[in-house]
């Protein structure tokens, strides 16, 4: 791949890195979807590693799908693109980095959260959303290694 075509799609990472951000701002702190404007009167917090996992799975019949589903499964995905953009838009390109920066942007979330009362610090949160930056940077190496499998290909047929 040539240099110009590397150096625009590192631009464009970059630029679809800063969009996701703003998003994920405002989408986890300032969201009416999600009650996000409601500053509450009181901290909300939980300490306990997997108990709101828990007692969603435990009530998901009475809560139903769409609420255990965004929980649990949202957390998860909403951080997939953090993991994924990001070593697509720096030079952190191993997975320690995407674990640790997913870990600290979520942590920082959190900790507004709490700070501001509005929405709740979770430590499932915490894990939740880890766990979808470390799919996030999964799926970008397998999209890397294909990307890299096509242009050699590719290379290989306009020399031969």
């Amino acid at each position: 791949m040539s240099h110009k075509k590397n150096r625009r799609l590192r631009i464009f990472g970059k630029i679809l890195f800063i969009l996701y951000i703003a998003f994920i701002v405002y989408f986890l702190l300032f969201s009416d979807l999600y009650g996000r404007t409601g500053v509450r009167t009181q901290y909300s917090y939980n300490l306990v590693l997997f108990k709101e996992i828990k007692r969603f799975w435990q009530y998901r019949e009475q809560l139903g799908f769409y609420a255990v589903a965004s929980n649990l499964l949202g957390n998860v995905l909403i951080f997939v693109p953090f993991g994924f953009f990001l070593p697509m838009a720096s030079t952190y390109r191993n997975f320690f980095s995407a674990v640790f920066y997913s870990f600290s942007l979520s942590l920082c979330v959190e900790t507004f959260q709490l700070l501001t009362m509005v929405g709740s610090f979770d430590v499932d949160d915490l894990l939740l959303n880890t766990v979808g930056g470390a799919a996030g940077y999964l799926v970008f190496v397998v999209c890397a290694a294909i990307r890299r499998k096509h242009v050699s290909k590719k290379s290989e047929r306009s020399r031969g």
